[in-house]
């Protein structure tokens, strides 16, 4: 941190951030990114710290040398910190984005600092906490609270608040201002019915996350919409032909052992990894996929085309979807904030070998 020089009979000692901090009515981190000329500060929150230091009989900040002036050493520097956090590493799709989120921060001169919410480790609140301490200049949320639906957005007012910009990916809530990006999770669900149907198809079920989930909620809307349009079930036949269970291998297994016992012979999951346990219950069975029961996954993640059958899927947009997230942010740390909406990406149907013609029997 750069350290203020003195006024007159004032304090011969740096400034504490946490006396500024309280004086301004703003957080450590942010008095710490006005101290060293940081972007992504609001300006009235940047004008409210100058005068608490001024108050407090610190001497304000100048403004930052040239990059000519400062030399090859600090022209190397990172442009500053962006956290990305996301909720674990296990499902492979999670991986996919921060790779390249990653390789898009550091294309524009930014360090990402990748934060994961492991089991019995800290809570996404702890995360932005110690993100904000180590003077961020915004974060990337993927799947995380803003997607749950029962849970309290004031948390992402108040980080608006404190000047600190974001943008989040897969999930959407209409109380939080800020730029949203998701697949079209309802026409990823259409998608997977009309190619079930085409094969033949008609007892169709959907194996997916909890209801209070963003995505979970939509697929389970393009799903049920699909099955009324197309296959002429009523709504509630239709909704009675959905489990929502975990985005795990293991939730899979339990959602799809649920929908072969209610006759279904083919099985739309809500992610790859739910796909891979509705396979196994499958096995398990006695089944072969696709010869008796057919299944469709959703992420479309990188060994995804490997395994036995190789699974067909309904492919999330990571590249454009990252990129566009990380423009997004990028556009409100320089000053030039892009409109708080969401941002919709069409998903893309790769048929593999995990599905096929419905089995007719005598």
């Amino acid at each position: 941190m750069n350290t203020a020089g003195t006024r007159g009979g004032g304090p011969a000692t740096p400034p504490r951030l946490a006396d500024v901090a309280a004086r301004a009515s703003v957080s450590e981190a942010t008095v710490s990114r006005v101290l060293n000329g940081k972007a992504g500060v609001a300006e009235p929150t940047r004008r409210r710290v100058l005068d608490a230091l001024e108050l407090l009989g610190y001497e304000r900040p100048g403004p930052p040398l040239p990059e000519q002036a400062r030399g090859g050493r600090a022209r190397r520097r990172s442009a500053g910190l962006v956290g990305l956090v996301i909720p674990e590493l296990t499902n492979p799709i999670f991986p996919a984005f921060a790779q390249v989120i990653e390789q898009q921060l550091a294309g524009h001169g930014y360090t990402p600092v990748l934060c994961t919410q492991m089991p019995g480790g800290a809570t996404e609140d702890e995360l932005v906490e110690q993100l904000e301490a180590r003077g961020v200049t915004g974060i990337v949320f993927l799947s995380g609270l803003h997607a749950d639906s029962t849970a309290d957005p004031t948390r992402y007012r108040e980080l608006a608040a404190r000047g600190v910009p974001f943008v989040l990916i897969n999930g959407y809530h209409p109380d939080i201002r800020a730029p949203f990006v998701s697949p079209d999770d309802r026409a990823a669900a259409r998608m997977a019915v009309a190619h079930l149907a085409t094969l033949g198809h008609r007892r169709i079920g959907l194996a997916v996350g909890p209801a209070r989930y963003v995505p979970a909620r939509r697929k389970a809307e393009g799903f049920t919409a699909a099955l009324t349009e197309t296959l002429g079930w009523s709504r509630q036949e239709a909704e009675g032909l959905i489990r929502h269970t975990l985005f795990t291998v293991e939730g899979g297994q339990v959602a799809a052992g649920a929908l072969l016992d209610a006759g279904c012979t083919g099985i739309v999951c809500g992610s790859d990894l739910m796909a891979l346990g509705a396979v196994r219950e499958c096995w398990r069975r006695g089944l072969a996929v696709p010869g008796d029961v057919s299944v469709v996954g959703f992420d479309d993640s990188q060994l995804i085309a490997f395994t036995d059958p190789p699974l067909t899927t309904v492919r999330q947009p990571v590249q454009a979807m990252a990129t566009a997230a990380v423009g997004a942010l990028l556009e409100a740390v320089e000053g030039n904030p892009v409109q708080p909406t969401e941002f919709v990406f069409q998903p893309e149907l790769v048929v593999r070998g995990s599905t096929g013609q419905v089995r007719r029997t005598s």
